[in-house]
């Protein structure tokens, strides 16, 4: 991809020399005399340059007080400006600026085009960076909590309010599996601190100290193995959200020490003897009853209250099934997309197994029974004997006489599952793979790949 530069220089014969010497190195160059012309490239014509080499002293006004006044309109662009009066001052006005560097005239080419192809590197990953975040922030819009239920339209509403207001804090509450990590995503891009990070830590996956040292940092010889300086969680989040999932399991005296940062808005790294200012939204999560916690004592009550701003509790999916509606023909698209599959037709029996469900996993479960039915597929239409339902008819794994049992435990991979049955298949029909095929309901074509895939023998 092809950058464009613009300079911004009125010595024309130094401005057409790095013109023609930055064309030829692969830059669409734009030349600007002075300040007025680079304010209407910049401004009216919404010229994006990756990075604008500038004189500092132009006929119609200073360079820096330019950059002052229109950096935050043109993005994320960087600025290297080149002087014949350079002095202190100015260099120290220009980094505080955010300049990328300030150097003297004459300047050496080679030196001038290291410090272009750094600046050029440091603009790219910018906006790589803004990129990404703008398309989580198209991704993780309230509309991504799916259903048409009367729970999911009410959920999404909440979710819509609070986007557009400064919380400090939000407890998302809810059973497992019901969209937890989703809401906080939506919290966080949908909101002011958008291109902020956004830092999730699961406390119930790591032991006490570890919790301890993650959140809040440690200093050289905080501790046994701390050989160098680590910042927490809550300093990388600084600006923007941290994601604590499964709060309910943090221990009570880690909980004191996260009640103080959310009060007075510092943190101090274990072993540290200064605190650090911080500017965090925390967003708490967990399918436990914090109230209920709170008043036994197993939680602290005032951190709960200080967290319980806002509430968000997300229903469970037996209370809202007629959100399967959506969700099952959205989760369909994305592992057809995935796989490679190309499953379109839903049976009737499917969408009643489907519907008859309890769903104790919530999202995720149904998550992964789609994703298991979708990758055993072999044509257009959902293979119900692959739902696997609970306390519904066991798998008809193949129409044979005496059918394939495999175990429901977790101790076969899919693609062990799949294996299995196309070389069990095969020895009933004596490694035919024509008869192995109209036995599974597959074409020769497909039954061929997999047979390829697994390295499995047929006749000839």
């Amino acid at each position: 991809m092809i950058e464009t530069l613009l300079i911004i220089e009125d010595e024309k014969l130094l401005g057409s020399e790095l013109s023609r010497h930055y064309r030829q190195s692969g830059w669409e160059v734009v030349l600007a005399a002075n300040l007025g012309e680079a304010r209407e490239l910049l401004l009216d014509k919404k010229l994006e340059p990756l990075l604008i080499l500038s004189d500092m002293n132009l006929p119609d006004g200073n360079a820096l007080d330019f950059m002052e006044k229109i950096k935050t309109e043109i993005g994320n662009t960087e600025w290297l400006f080149l002087t014949g009066y350079g002095n202190v001052p100015d260099s120290v006005r220009a980094l505080r600026l955010g300049a990328y560097d300030f150097l003297e005239k004459p300047c050496d080419l080679d030196r001038l085009d290291l410090i272009v192809a750094s600046a050029a590197r440091s603009a790219s990953i910018q906006r790589r960076v803004v990129d990404q975040t703008k398309n989580r922030h198209r991704r993780y819009t309230p509309n991504a909590y799916v259903g048409h239920s009367r729970q999911a339209q009410g959920v999404r509403q909440l979710l819509s309010k609070l986007t557009q207001v400064p919380f400090s804090a939000l407890i998302i509450g809810g059973e497992s599996g019901t969209g937890k990590g989703l809401a906080a995503r939506i919290l966080h891009y949908g909101g002011s601190r958008a291109q902020q990070p956004m830092i999730e830590v699961n406390c119930a996956a790591l032991p006490r100290e570890l919790l301890e040292s993650e959140l809040f940092g440690h200093e050289p010889g905080a501790f046994t193995g701390a050989a160098g300086r680590h910042r927490g969680l809550l300093e990388q989040a600084d600006g923007g959200t941290l994601f604590m999932d499964e709060i309910g399991e943090m221990p009570l005296d880690l909980q004191a020490k996260l009640l103080k940062v959310i009060e007075d808005h510092k943190v101090r790294r274990l072993g540290g003897e200064k605190e650090i200012q911080v500017d965090v939204q925390i967003v708490a999560a967990s399918n436990r009853d914090l109230e209920k916690m709170a008043r036994d004592g197993s939680f602290r009550a005032d951190l709960y209250h200080r967290l319980s701003v806002f509430k968000l509790i997300l229903p469970p999916l037996r209370e809202a099934v007629e959100d399967l509606d959506e969700l099952v023909p959205l989760f369909v698209a994305e592992y057809n997309a995935k796989a490679g599959r190309q499953v379109k037709d839903i049976p009737d029996a499917v969408w009643d197994k489907l519907k008859a469900h309890c769903w104790p996993g919530n999202v995720r479960e149904l998550r992964n029974v789609i994703e298991r039915c979708v990758l055993f597929s072999d044509g257009p239409t959902f293979p119900g004997q692959w739902l696997q339902l609970p306390g519904q008819p066991s798998v008809e794994a193949l129409q044979t006489e005496q059918g394939i049992w495999l175990p429901l435990d977790g101790s076969m991979a899919l693609d062990d599952m799949d294996c299995f049955i196309i070389k069990t298949a095969l020895e009933r029909a004596d490694n035919n793979l024509t008869a192995a095929a109209r036995a599974l309901g597959a074409t020769r074509e497909t039954l061929r790949y997999r047979v390829r895939k697994y390295n499995l023998k047929i006749a000839d």
